[in-house]
């Protein structure tokens, strides 16, 4: 049985699922250029509720997945013509356009949408309500189709027929019947246990490869594993940190240079997080300069009420001093190996 977080690692499990777009539309209506096929990175966005950046970052990890699933970038003559299809104004030189199908599959990759999460769930309802109907009531049917065949046929005959004649027309309509429905229905069941068949094959394969991601994961306590990660693999460290001690919606911005977000949280209680990511070497250090320009982007600019500056490194002693001072953690590199291991940041209790 499919659940969330196989969905998210799994390739394969999303292939085998990517045809129900329809649950789109259960969640929200999405909006699509007046061709009525395609959707831009701008719709997209609207829809799952996240920056454009957002979407850019999914389509960047997945770009052969979303390839298959109907994503395009048009320019040229292609473009062109599709902005005067749609009375597009914009003057970019390409433009990205989604299929239905490949909205889908960003639902099934955007982990940090509220809208992504819940299409999500109805994806993996459907998928639990969609089973084949059982052999016994198929059969069961068919029979009682054939009754009521062999009985309005002997009604259609003025007189009773004879035993013979009855045992003649009963005989007809089932090698009719066996002809133009059982076997079909026996070529389509075999048809389809085979596909079973492949389709379980491959669903093994991606439980013995999820399990060995999380064996990994496991073994991933120690921060030589942070230090291996790129500056968006550590933000998405810190995001699920944020989920695991309770925050929702968190969400990953991407920020940029040294006033950047790059994730937005709630805690339980209401207050909102702001959270800026370092992935440094440990030899680096946080100066006050950082922390400084943090503090005036997180409490002006995003109106936190919790400010997290987190580091792969240690911060100077002016810089941790700063921070007192205005009411913001450091959450330093001994700090962030103790979050990391299982500890709750001070700044999320109550």
């Amino acid at each position: 049985m499919l659940d969330e977080m196989a969905l998210l690692e799994s390739s394969s499990l999303r292939a085998s699922v990517a045809e129900r777009d329809e649950v789109l539309d259960r969640v929200k209506e999405l909006a699509l250029s007046p061709d009525g096929l395609h959707a831009t990175t701008k719709n997209v966005a609207a829809y799952f509720e996240v920056s454009e950046n957002a979407i850019w970052a999914v389509i960047h990890d997945h770009r052969s997945e979303l390839d298959a699933n109907g994503y395009r970038v048009l320019s040229g003559e292609e473009l062109t013509y599709f902005k005067q299809v749609c009375g597009i104004r914009s003057r970019s030189r390409s433009l990205g356009i989604f299929s239905r199908r490949a909205v889908l599959n960003i639902a099934m990759l955007l982990r940090d949408s509220i809208v992504a999460r819940q299409v999500r769930t109805y994806l993996l309802d459907s998928e639990r309500s969609h089973s084949a109907e059982p052999v016994d009531n198929l059969i069961h049917r068919l029979k009682e189709w054939i009754d009521t065949r062999i009985t309005d046929a002997l009604a259609l005959h003025p007189t009773a027929p004879a035993d013979a004649d009855a045992v003649r027309i009963a005989e007809d309509i089932v090698r009719t019947t066996i002809g133009t429905a059982v076997v079909p229905a026996l070529n389509t069941a075999i048809r389809n246990d085979g596909e079973q068949r492949a389709r379980i094959e491959a669903l093994e394969d991606e439980v013995t490869r999820l399990k060995r991601i999380l064996r990994e994961s496991e073994a991933a306590g120690s921060m030589g594993a942070l230090d291996a990660m790129n500056s968006s693999q550590f933000e998405q460290h810190i995001a699920w940190l944020c989920r695991r001690d309770g925050c929702d919606p968190v969400i990953v911005t991407g920020g940029h240079g040294g006033t950047g977000a790059d994730i937005v949280a709630y805690t339980p209680d209401g207050r909102r997080v702001v959270v800026q990511c370092r992935a440094r070497t440990p030899a680096a250090t946080i100066t006050s300069g950082d922390v400084q320009r943090f503090i005036g982007m997180a409490k002006l600019d995003h109106k936190a009420d919790i400010a997290l500056l987190v580091a792969t490194c240690p911060f100077t002693r002016d810089a941790l001093l700063l921070a007192g001072r205005h009411d913001m953690t450091a959450v330093h590199r001994g700090l962030l190996e103790a979050w990391h291991g299982g500890a709750k940041l001070q700044a999320f209790r109550n």
